[in-house]
């Protein structure tokens, strides 16, 4: 009687693991953005940096206003105050590469390699920024990994914050970090 239930227990065990998917038959979704909406978020974040940049040079007549929105991506107001000192900084320092040196004449930003990553109603953009500012007598070029901090409610996605991942990076299109 004993190997009959036991029989049958396996039986009713052996049942269950049939009807139960396998773990790999459960398919999450795919925490990677579409390269449409990648290339939304780099356009976005590329503003940002642009502006930065342009600060450097000097130019006469410069829209001050920071985007409040950049291909359907909205800058949320608390990153659009931190640029906007970021560029009055900028706008002001010694626009030069060394103390007392010639100017910059011209600078261009781009950001490559976006990748996005989706991690429930966050969106991070992390991306590579190729900075050059040009002088009289040459040019300064700079790398610079950063990380882009999105939030999406329903099909809006604002930006809400930025930082350089590299520790030691000292991007030029960057103000100087606060007094401690």
């Amino acid at each position: 009687m004993a190997r009959a239930w036991t029989r049958t227990g396996l039986s009713v065990v052996l049942a269950g693991c049939v009807l139960v998917p396998a773990s790999s038959a459960v398919r999450e979704p795919s925490p990677r953005v579409d390269a449409d909406t990648t290339r939304q978020l780099t356009a976005a974040a590329r503003a940002l940096l642009v502006r930065r940049s342009e600060a450097l040079v000097q130019r006469r007549h410069r829209d001050r206003r920071a985007p409040t929105e950049v291909l359907g991506v909205r800058i949320s107001p608390g990153v659009a105050r931190v640029q906007e000192r970021a560029v009055r900084e900028l706008e002001n320092r010694n626009r030069a590469p060394v103390e007392g040196g010639p100017a910059y004449t011209g600078a261009r930003t781009r950001l490559d390699g976006g990748e996005a990553i989706r991690t429930g109603d966050r969106i991070t953009l992390e991306a590579v920024e190729h900075t050059e500012v040009r002088y009289d007598t040459g040019s300064l070029v700079q790398s610079v990994r950063r990380r882009f901090e999105f939030r999406t409610r329903g099909e809006q996605i604002t930006l809400v914050g930025e930082r350089v991942l590299d520790p030691a990076a000292h991007p030029v299109n960057d103000p100087e970090p606060p007094a401690r």
